[in-house]
């Protein structure tokens, strides 16, 4: 039997989270079965969290993503970093280190709607610097 490659399989599932078991193992050169269990113990392991969908907003009646920048005072770090995780507009919340403490990826129906967004993010109190990107094309 073949040993499965948790990189190989993972990067597969990350190109086509769709690709069926039977795919998989003929590109991996194992059984459908040896990649169903693999994949099941991944899973477990939380090695893979979820699985989800990528929108073209071109295609999906078109929506503004951008990369919020949020830098915080010290003290208030954690309490901001917790309340984004309920902000509806965040899909995504990173720590950071560089330019700003939390990134927030999200989605907009409009830029009006970006631009409220950053205005209440900026009147949180502790927040110190806000500085979003809107995200253009994406190339890869």
């Amino acid at each position: 039997m073949v040993r499965i490659s948790s990189n190989e399989l993972l990067q597969l599932l990350e190109k086509d989270g769709r690709a069926s078991f039977v795919d998989l193992a003929k590109h991996l050169g194992t059984s459908e079965a040896a990649v169903r269990k693999r994949v099941k113990q991944l899973e477990e392991e939380g090695i893979i969290a979820k699985y989800s969908i990528e929108l073209d907003p071109k295609k999906a009646g078109g929506y503004v993503l951008a990369h919020v920048g949020v830098d915080a005072a010290p003290e208030a770090y954690i309490r901001i970093r917790d309340l984004a995780k309920d902000w509806p507009e965040v899909r995504d919340a990173w720590s950071a280190t560089g330019d700003h403490m939390l990134v927030l990826s999200c989605r907009f129906a409009s830029s009006d709607e970006l631009t409220a967004f950053v205005k209440r993010v900026e009147q949180t109190p502790g927040v110190t610097r806000t500085c979003p990107t809107i995200l253009l094309e994406r190339i890869k």
